[in-house]
């Protein structure tokens, strides 16, 4: 988070009552039921202390005094006090399950909300962000924005409990009232006191929680870094460093909270002592009966309760404006792709052309530039070879391809359309990436390449076939069936790479990039996808896809029909793979340095398996 965001507003309550407006204009009814439910509680609570009052004077002190009763006096009281009860249970269930539901309600809609922008902005935004601080926007920013949302009706009703009470009292006796009444001054001057000191605290912790949820991401993301590089020790040092960090600013809004919760809790207490006091002398003089004294004395323990709950209120709103400002920022972000209303071909392979594309990285450094007037076109059903050393632009430029992000200057057009004209959701149906780096779900063969998507098993098998995929599926125990663990965890590299192709050849794309989509494959097993691919296109019955691929690989660009050659972002040679070896000296050095590479790495396999 930027420092900006750690500084809470003078205006703090203020702000909160905002966001709770906010909810309120949300869930109109829900909120009016559960306050008028919270009024029901207040005024029986009220209703109580005069039921008492009621019951002290005409039936307890009678009794003792005439040493007897009737049957009817004690059914009368019993009932009166039975009646308020039930009326009040029912305020109580009505408050809290309807306040539950709009705080749910609230948190399950600005999930999604947050959720939808995710998927809205750019990539280019996400990579700004960590993904640690932009799971906490959605999961614990969004509890803290609604978290006084639970105790909101009730303290909406206890204002009505004070004010009925307080009318009350007055009208019982004005001179024990007036001692009583000077406790709550001091009450909102601690409560005061008590926002001011909790609300920085509160926003250090709601800070925290961000940085230790993104701390532990990176960790189990990269966790076979961790463990093959030796650096448990030194990731469980920094976890434990933001944790401890976390768990000292939790004790610090906790001391705060003991240091004010038993002062707030007391002063109400000392002022029903005062009204005892000042009531048995007013019962002597006999300016006030000992019903009314029950009535009073009795009002003003409940009155502590009151009080209480708007502090509850009133100490989540630091957090709620905190994780308010946090979700704003994902809600109010900009650079979501534009769409437009243009649509593209359905029956044959794509057309491309890159226009003088450039794209630049933003950084804290300012932009880092790595793509620089490229430019090239393929035909419909051609296969180009990208090919570069390290760094060059190559898979920032298939990301551009699919329109994972768009150009800052330039275009690329899908027969002839730029994408930033193509309908929502048109790109997608029409290119397929496969990235470098291979994600499968915790589920089945079939849910990790249909992903949603409804074809017929036979149509999954075919992409397995054109994959090279089928022969290892149906060796595994329950086939397509077969779950494969987080991330694959229970297939090899090749195997996941293999599945990922599979899931992009299942719809049957128009222009299919391949960004080393392979590179985890034995030269064999990779020649012959290829292959595969090229001879699905001679097909009578299909459509074909013109495919674009990031290789290394000789035998791999051998069977492009044409190469793209980057260099430091910029096209510096275009021809079949034969012409650049002739014509370019950085891409022959590039291409003979990769075959050695790879000469080398064969030999010190075979030289293992023989001693093995």
């Amino acid at each position: 988070m930027p420092p900006a965001s750690r500084r809470v507003s003078p205006h703090v309550l203020r702000e909160g009552l905002r966001v709770l407006w906010v909810a309120v204009r949300a869930e109109p009814r829900v909120f009016s039921v559960s306050v008028v439910a919270s009024a029901v509680y207040a005024a029986m609570t009220v209703a109580t202390a005069q039921v008492l009052g009621w019951a002290t004077q005409t039936v307890v002190l009678p009794a003792f005094r005439e040493g007897r009763t009737t049957a009817g006096a004690l059914s009368g009281a019993a009932a009166a006090i039975v009646g308020v009860a039930l009326l009040k249970a029912l305020g109580v269930a009505g408050r809290r399950f309807y306040a539950g539901l709009m705080q749910y309600r609230m948190q399950a809609a600005y999930r999604r909300s947050v959720t939808r922008q995710y998927l809205r902005l750019p990539l280019a935004w996400h990579h700004r962000h960590p993904t640690g601080q932009l799971l906490s926007n959605a999961n614990a920013d969004v509890e803290a924005v609604w978290a006084p949302i639970a105790p909101l009706p009730m303290a909406v009703g206890v204002v009505l409990m004070l004010l009925i009470a307080a009318v009350s009292i007055l009208v019982t006796d004005v001179a024990v009232a007036a001692v009583g009444f000077l406790i709550f001054p001091a009450i909102a001057l601690i409560n005061v006191v008590y926002q001011r000191r909790l609300a920085p605290v509160a926003t250090r912790a709601q800070q925290l929680r961000a940085e230790v949820s993104e701390v532990a991401h990176e960790s189990f993301e990269g966790g076979l870094v961790v463990k093959t590089l030796g650096r448990e020790e030194s990731e469980t040092a920094r976890f434990r460093e933001r944790a401890h960090e976390l768990r000292d600013a939790n004790i610090a809004v906790g001391r705060i909270r003991g240091l004010f919760d038993p002062v707030l809790e007391a002063l109400p207490n000392l002022g029903v002592l005062a009204v005892l006091l000042i009531g048995s002398v007013r019962l002597e003089s006999g300016a006030m009966t000992a019903g009314d004294l029950v009535h009073v004395a009795y009002l003003f323990t409940l009155l502590s309760w009151p009080i209480r709950a708007l502090g509850w209120v009133l100490a989540e709103v630091p957090r709620s404006v905190v994780g308010w400002k946090r979700v704003r920022g994902v809600l109010d972000a900009t650079g979501s792709l534009p769409f437009g209303d243009a649509a593209l071909g359905e029956d044959k392979a794509a057309a491309l052309e890159v226009r003088d594309v450039r794209f630049a990285y933003k950084g804290a450094d300012g932009d880092r530039e790595v793509l620089h007037d490229v430019s090239f076109a393929v035909s419909p059903g051609r296969t180009v070879a990208l090919v570069g050393p390290t760094g060059s632009g190559k898979s920032t430029l298939t990301s551009l391809l699919v329109r994972l992000v768009d150009p800052a200057d330039g275009s690329v057009l899908l027969d002839g359309v730029d994408l930033r004209d193509v309908r929502r959701g048109g790109v997608a149906e029409t290119a397929a990436l496969v990235p470098q780096q291979t994600f499968l779900f915790d589920d089945t063969v079939r849910g990790n390449v249909t992903l949603g998507l409804d074809v017929p098993d036979e149509r999954v098998w075919e992409a397995l076939r054109l994959a090279q995929a089928d022969g290892f599926v149906a060796a595994l125990a329950d086939g397509l069936d077969t779950r494969v663990g987080e991330r694959g965890a229970s297939l090899s590299g090749g195997q996941r790479q293999r599945l990922a192709l599979a899931r992009a050849l299942v719809r049957r794309p128009r222009l299919l990039v391949l960004d080393d989509a392979t590179s985890s494959v034995d030269p064999q097993v990779e020649a012959r996808i290829l292959q595969s691919l090229r001879e699905a296109r001679s097909l009578p019955d299909d459509d074909g896809a013109t495919v674009v691929v990031v290789a290394y690989r000789k035998a791999t660009i051998a069977l492009a029909d044409e190469v793209v050659y980057l260099d430091h972002g910029r096209v510096t040679g275009r021809g079949t793979h034969a012409e650049l070896l002739e014509t370019s000296e950085g891409y022959r050095d590039l291409v003979n340095a990769y075959e050695r590479a790879e000469a080398e790495q064969e030999a010190l396999d075979g030289g293992e398996e023989a001693l093995a």
